[in-house]
């Protein structure tokens, strides 16, 4: 393969015009525009069509997807998206919407978000949603600013926001954004929030507790309603991160367990592709009495009309233009009328059976963070393999020659040499043996020739290279220059 940039592969006088001559007489754009606004002429390479298809087909063999390998990467919910979602969120009528378009045109997506919220509702317990928020942290952004809104309607002298140190990192820096003191509270011995300690942390300063249930350790909290007592008491809320909610469709929903603002990574979740930057949505939902704090609009419904409502009592106001990134919600209203409500009970009970499943077959080899039984992910801690000089990178970058990318590492930050496998519902038992097969493998080569590991990857067009030095010291190899 020709790894060269599509700028060094240019060739003078190569092109691939096949646009036809328009009919009417075209000016230059210098007949138009003033000298002072015209742009200088792009530097674009000199290629034919096929060397052009080439170079980007190639470039794409490159990328690491679900639709080619396994990626089991813990707490981000890396499944499989049906196509049906993509041909559907395809259609004309969705991809080419614009809304600034009269409600009146919109009519059919309205609709689609007004069903969509009434489904995730009556799943999570919550009275209404918004999903103006772009990703799973701006819905969380969303979700802390009503918290905040709420305290200062309802005149509570609020400055603190408890976290516990298994959290995501988002869930700091999001109490911190939102101007309030962030404390951490301590894991017990099982991995799960010690009552004990929050008890002493928690007083009439109190403006909520960010949880993700199931934690980062894909532990379920057995307090969970001690902790929420503990927080109501003092005039607390509860916000959940719905970072791990593949664990509990159609077992339990947030409200039962006492949260009073959640947000959902649809992205995650509910089958919308993830990653690299985009597409995503974090849809938020509150209880009854936060209701008059949601981002304006929301989608209302009068005289069978669908229509954006801005009259919010209390409303933070829109947290991004228009609302939301809507083939998203398509994507996630499709998975949800697939599945129903079985189909959703049974994604929640394979990701917890694959994830158990890979954690028996391991355990023995390597050390388990937690002696309670896994949810929907299972972290492995690789401290023994460690002492024998090969750490949890180098076990993660041998993965890679197997064809697989490699689980989450090193977080939670509260586990040493940490792996976080996440292997979802979509994987079959041949998929999981061959991991666990991989994992066991490689575990023998830290005995045999622990300098393989040390190499790794050895397969990939990159290999193991200095990461220090290539976030400070990139080599982004542009050397064309316009003429």
């Amino acid at each position: 393969m020709d790894n060269r940039l599509i700028f060094e592969k240019s060739d003078e006088g190569r092109k691939s015009n096949y646009v036809k001559k328009p009919a009417i007489e075209l000016k230059e754009p210098g007949q138009i525009l003033p000298a002072n606004l015209l742009r200088e002429a792009l530097p674009l390479p000199s290629l034919g069509e096929l060397e052009v298809v080439r170079h980007y087909t190639n470039l794409s063999k490159l990328n690491f997807s679900l639709d080619t390998n396994f990626y089991p990467l813990g707490s981000c919910t890396m499944k499989y998206n049906p196509k049906i979602n993509e041909e559907l969120s395809s259609l004309e009528g969705f991809l080419n919407i614009h809304p600034f378009q009269s409600e009146a045109c919109l009519s059919g997506a309205l609709e689609l978000i007004y069903n969509l919220e009434a489904l995730l509702s009556e799943i999570t317990g919550m009275k209404r949603f918004s999903f103006q928020a772009s990703s799973g942290a701006q819905g969380e952004l969303t979700g802390m600013l009503m918290i905040r809104k709420y305290h200062k309607v309802m005149k509570n002298k609020k400055r603190k926001v408890i976290v516990p140190d298994s959290s995501h990192g988002t869930n700091p820096a999001t109490s911190s954004m939102c101007g309030y003191e962030t404390v951490v509270v301590e894991s017990n011995p099982d991995g799960l929030i010690d009552l004990d300690k929050l008890s002493k942390v928690v007083d009439g300063e109190t403006a909520a507790i960010m949880l993700t249930n199931p934690n980062t350790l894909g532990l379920f909290e057995e307090n969970i309603l001690e902790v929420a007592d503990i927080i109501h008491k003092n005039g607390g809320l509860l916000y959940y991160d719905g970072a791990n909610f593949n664990a509990l469709l159609g077992i339990t929903t947030p409200r039962l367990m006492g949260f009073d603002v959640i947000h959902l990574n649809l992205h995650k979740t509910f089958s919308t592709p993830h990653g690299c930057g985009g597409p995503g949505a974090g849809a938020v939902g509150v209880v009854d009495r936060l209701t008059d704090f949601l981002p304006a609009p929301v989608i209302d419904k009068k005289k069978d009309k669908f229509y954006f409502n801005y009259k919010i009592k209390h409303s933070i106001g829109k947290v991004r233009a228009f609302y939301g990134n809507f083939s998203v919600l398509v994507r996630a209203y499709v998975y949800l009328l697939r599945l129903g409500r079985e189909g959703l009970l049974r994604v929640s009970q394979n990701a917890v059976l694959n994830a158990n499943y890979i954690r028996e077959k391991l355990k023995n080899d390597y050390n388990v963070a937690s002696n309670k039984p896994s949810m929907h992910e299972v972290v492995f801690s690789c401290t023994r393999q460690k002492e024998k000089g090969v750490p949890a990178l180098d076990i993660a970058k041998r993965l890679i020659d197997y064809g697989m990318h490699p689980p989450t590492m090193y977080f939670p930050l509260i586990v040493k040499e940490a792996l976080m496998v996440e292997p979802t519902e979509t994987e079959s038992r041949k998929t999981l043996d061959y991991f666990i097969d991989c994992m066991l493998k490689i575990n023998r080569e830290i005995e045999q020739n622990a300098q393989t590991l040390h190499d790794a990857p050895h397969t990939t067009p990159v290999k193991r290279v200095d990461e220090v030095r290539a976030a400070r010291n990139p080599d982004l190899r542009w050397r064309f220059s316009a003429k």
